[in-house]
């Protein structure tokens, strides 16, 4: 036994240990674990909640059936929906986590919505305090990572303006997240996250280990493999459907399964399906794709 290892070993985590008991401590650490470890990529196959949000929503699905279909499905993570949860009280969401857990299924995340993006400081508020409940809740369900919302600009508003209040919201909503171990990721989802550019702007701003993007690749209206490529070095999640727009243009899932690749993204790629056939079968389809990708560009 290499005891001098052993000795240098417990020296540097105590070091880390000492560090995060300082202010600047807990940035420091996990900074410095922010860049992914060398070697192959690590995509892995997901499913969203909303997937089946017509079913969850009438109440044909719980959220304890979702995650059995996560199983079916061969997913290696499920990202929960807050949405459609039957309770928001402690003793649910352990239990919840508890279920999860015993049926070896991993959340990769939970999904709330939010619009940080106010020019009343008292709503800027009222969101920062609704996101700090999320993230307790979110500690409690057992889950690293909680999507959140940038929201619409309002009329009459610069988009450096709306990208101001969200950084104002989301800065001190991170503060609190990290001493939960939780990252707050902003999704591309229309309004002011509608350009990678502000998504971007927003997280350089925010400034935190514990912030990121919830890359949904749908939800550019144009250009979206630019603004996708622009966004990854900030991916922490991604939501995935097999077209983009209002107008549901078809994506080369193959080319940003490359882009991702390219980024070193390791993370879950969580099919969030949108489309016109019924859940029951078209979820399926879609993970199909995403399952074939993920073991194509990373082996899993």
């Amino acid at each position: 036994m290499n005891h001098q290892f052993e000795r240098r070993d417990f020296l540097k985590v105590a070091g880390l240990a000492a560090a995060s008991s300082t202010g600047w401590g807990l940035h420091q650490v996990a900074a410095s674990q922010d860049a992914p470890a060398a070697g192959r990529p690590r995509l892995l196959p997901g499913c969203c909640a909303y997937s089946y949000a017509s079913y969850l929503k009438s109440g044909r699905m719980t959220m304890e059936q979702f995650i059995l279909k996560g199983i079916e499905l061969g997913v290696q993570g499920v990202d929960i929906t807050t949405y459609w949860l039957k309770s928001t009280d402690a003793p649910y969401l352990a239990s919840l986590r508890r279920f999860a857990y015993r049926n070896g299924m991993p959340l990769s995340g939970a999904a709330i919505g939010t619009n940080m993006c106010q020019a009343d400081a008292a709503k800027r508020k009222e969101e920062l305090e609704k996101i700090r409940k999320w993230v307790d809740a979110t500690e409690l369900l057992g889950a690293s990572h909680l999507r959140v919302f940038g929201g619409e600009l309002p009329a009459g508003s610069s988009d450096d303006q709306g990208i101001q209040w969200v950084v104002e919201t989301m800065k001190p909503a991170c503060e609190y997240a990290a001493r939960k171990g939780v990252i707050l990721g902003i999704e591309s989802h229309g309004g002011i996250t509608s350009k990678a550019a502000n998504i971007v702007s927003i997280l350089k701003q925010v400034d935190s280990p514990f912030a990121g993007c919830n890359l949904d690749i749908a939800n550019f209206p144009e250009n979206p493999y630019e603004q996708i490529e622009a966004c990854l070095p900030y991916a922490t999640h991604a939501h995935i459907r097999d077209f983009y727009g209002e107008a549901k243009k078809p994506l080369d899932l193959g080319r940003i399964w490359q882009l991702f690749v390219k980024a070193g993204y390791r993370g879950y790629m969580s099919a969030e399906y949108e489309g016109a056939e019924d859940s029951m079968t078209g979820v399926p389809k879609l993970i199909d794709k995403i399952k074939a990708l993920c073991s194509k560009y990373s082996g899993l």
